[in-house]
């Protein structure tokens, strides 16, 4: 059977799908779907073959989206994703993540829903809204959302979380119990003396990488950070990097020590790549070091930033690695970095990229 690579990609004005054989020379772009509703993160479910996609604002409302055939048809559901009455109402699905048989969405203001039927109903994992830091969680620049959903491939109760600006989250009881797991990561905003905390941490974007341990990376609003237990402690990875500034970050899928980010200039400089100059770099040893992959990017008068779940790989050989604008631009490199085209363009901003492969 053929293989095809889709791309997924959510944008400000729905869904849109590109699609290429394994070759990935030539790409065939569709949608936009979804109504043109404005979309967070799109995600295939590789178990199932079926698409989802989460989004919805204080106009919308929150809601998944579902195609089982591949993006050619869409329908969606709210059903169950709501607070208690009296409660802040949920403004919008920030993330999505397919494990074990079950979709977990992650929402605004931060909380964790769980569907057991493809998406079509939901229930609130109510155990992280019961910690007893739930008070004083602030906001970050998008608000207060759950953008990161990180559940363990091997053990169904093991989920990994990260909110702005709360911080890193860990569960080992399926959602019953939640602890921070922040030791390590700077806080600059936080006054002088309290730059560690143990949760108030902006982390941007929280993956795991292959393989059966607990081997975390995270890009974080003051750093880059990896953890090799889980969570528990941190270190700094960002020397060598042209700034401690970023957005997204993507694990290899079969090497745990390569990585992918794309630094920004900084949080009050304008968050366009660093000189106008478009670059992903890339570290081939777990953070020890990094090498900057230009070769087909803009190198004048890239003035775009790249958003947090808006980079991602594919499972082929040679790794496909993709990465979408604030622009409406999206990049390809089907040699794990080394080359880039632009294989889509003047789409609405991009919120998410990721892949799916399948068999046809």
């Amino acid at each position: 059977m053929p293989t095809q690579i889709l791309v997924l990609i959510g944008t400000k004005k729905g869904v849109f799908i590109a699609r290429s054989d394994e070759e990935r020379r030539h790409w065939e772009l569709s949608g936009p779907f979804c109504e043109t509703w404005p979309i967070q993160h799109v995600i295939g479910d590789r178990a199932s073959g079926i698409i989802y996609g989460a989004g919805g604002n204080e106009w919308f409302g929150p809601a998944v989206w579902k195609s089982t055939d591949l993006g050619r048809t869409w329908t969606h559901s709210s059903a169950g994703l709501a607070y208690k009455e009296g409660e802040e109402p949920v403004k919008s699905v920030w993330s999505l993540a397919a494990q074990h048989d079950r979709l977990y969405a992650g929402v605004e203001p931060a909380g964790l829903f769980v569907s057991d039927d493809g998406g079509d109903n939901w229930s609130h994992v109510e155990g992280l809204q019961h910690h007893p830091t739930r008070s004083e969680w602030n906001p970050g620049g998008a608000g207060l959302i759950l953008h990161s959903l990180v559940p363990d491939p091997e053990d169904p109760q093991k989920i990994w979380i990260g909110i702005s600006s709360a911080g890193v989250f860990y569960t080992g009881d399926g959602g019953q119990t939640w602890e921070p797991r922040n030791r390590g990561t700077r806080a600059d905003y936080m006054p002088e003396g309290q730059n560690y905390p143990e949760f108030g941490q902006c982390v941007h974007c929280l993956v795991k990488a292959p393989g059966g341990e607990d081997l975390l990376y995270q890009q974080n609003h003051c750093g880059m950070y990896r953890s090799a237990d889980g969570g528990q402690t941190w270190q700094s990875i960002e020397a060598g990097l042209p700034s401690s500034f970023g957005f997204p970050a993507a694990t290899h899928p079969r090497d745990p020590s390569t990585l992918y980010l794309l630094p920004l200039n900084g949080d009050i400089r304008g968050r366009y790549v660093p000189d106008a100059k478009a670059a992903v770099w890339r570290t081939r040893d777990g953070g020890e070091t990094w090498q900057d992959l230009r070769n087909g990017l803009p190198q004048e008068n890239a003035f775009f930033g790249v958003l947090r779940q808006a980079m991602a790989t594919d499972r082929l050989d040679r790794a496909g690695v993709y990465f979408g604008t604030s622009g409406g631009a999206l990049f390809a490199s089907r040699d794990e970095g080394d080359n880039w085209a632009c294989i889509a363009q003047h789409l609405p901003s991009i919120s998410s990229v990721e892949t799916m492969v399948v068999q046809q």
